[in-house]
């Protein structure tokens, strides 16, 4: 039986009560983003995808923008009112100092450019703008098997996690560390501000007892995610 969003929730629900306290990284994305987002904000979601995060928090966004390289997914996309457009995150197509925060989950381990990118970002951002992320930890156990494994992606995908292999997307790891990002950061006029790693054990747990193994795992191998905040500085 595939490993999927369903069964991965069930096995997050165990964790739960295993390590009390604990939230799944998209949780503490969500948090973050709280914290700094004030009403009236301008809010760019790159890589907004059909929903994503922006749903949960538009009621209190002055101008919301998504935009997405996949035209399908911004056609389905769940709020039909929200401004979006096709584009990728190395060639913003909007003025300098648009936007108050910028949004980006599960895109910057895509990035085959990631330093035109957070320029871009960089330029986009008012001066004591955000940027919140959410990405694979490049040093995890997850991120090292899929690089070994990238060449059976499209086999392998759908039958593990029950996804499409048109889904997914090829990942690069240029900007998913510490030292990457604080590097990366200095280059472009950000500075990163938060770091947080967040553990899950719940992606090879493909049965009960790769849950077990996973959870043994997790105590000796880099946590799966990270989840940060970069700020343009202020002149």
């Amino acid at each position: 039986m595939a490993l999927n969003l369903d069964r991965q929730n069930q096995y997050r629900n165990q964790y739960r009560t295993h390590k009390p306290g604990w939230r799944p990284a998209t949780e503490v994305y969500e948090g973050l983003i709280r914290e700094h987002l004030r009403p009236q904000m301008r809010v760019l979601d790159i890589g907004c995808g059909r929903g994503g995060v922006l749903e949960q928090i538009s009621a209190g966004v002055g101008f919301p923008v998504g935009i997405d390289p996949d035209l399908l997914s911004l056609r389905e996309h769940r709020l039909p009112d929200l401004f979006r457009a096709e584009a990728t995150a190395d060639h913003l197509p909007f003025c300098s100092q648009s936007f108050d925060l910028i949004l980006a989950s599960w895109v910057m381990e895509h990035l085959d450019r990631p330093e035109v990118a957070l320029s871009e970002i960089s330029r986009c951002l008012e001066p004591g703008g955000y940027l919140i992320f959410l990405t694979p930890n490049g040093r995890s156990l997850v991120a090292w098997l899929n690089r070994l494994l990238h060449p059976l992606q499209a086999y392998l995908v759908p039958r593990l996690y029950g996804r499409s292999e048109t889904d997914t997307f090829p990942v690069r790891y240029r900007v998913n560390n510490a030292a990457q990002l604080r590097r990366l950061a200095a280059r472009t006029g950000l500075k990163l501000d938060r770091l947080m790693f967040v553990e899950d054990p719940t992606y090879l747990a493909f049965s009960a007892f790769w849950f077990r193994v996973s959870l043994w795992l997790t105590r000796i191998t880099p946590p799966v995610h990270l989840v940060g905040a970069l700020y343009r500085e202020i002149p």
